[in-house]
């Protein structure tokens, strides 16, 4: 779980998807999305009984922060 999207925010309207759909929006594997989230460096999920869900401004907040990460921190994965 990245640490800028911990807040809490409205998600009155907005979508909540499931893994397979979070992967196909951030174009990435559903192996990946878990891997990530095992690790605790993918976007904020939630889980509803024993399923993963994410919510799309998560996602969108989540690609921002990776966007916006200096250069040298990329490289450390």
């Amino acid at each position: 779980m990245s640490t800028a999207t911990k807040g809490n925010h409205d998600h009155a309207d907005d979508e909540i998807l499931s893994i397979e759909e979070a992967a196909a929006f951030l174009r990435s594997s559903v192996g990946t999305m878990r891997y990530w989230r095992h690790l605790g460096i993918g976007p904020r999920s939630i889980k509803v009984g024993r399923h993963v869900r994410y919510w799309r401004t998560d996602l969108i907040l989540w690609l921002i922060e990776q966007t916006n990460r200096p250069e040298h921190h990329r490289d450390a994965r």
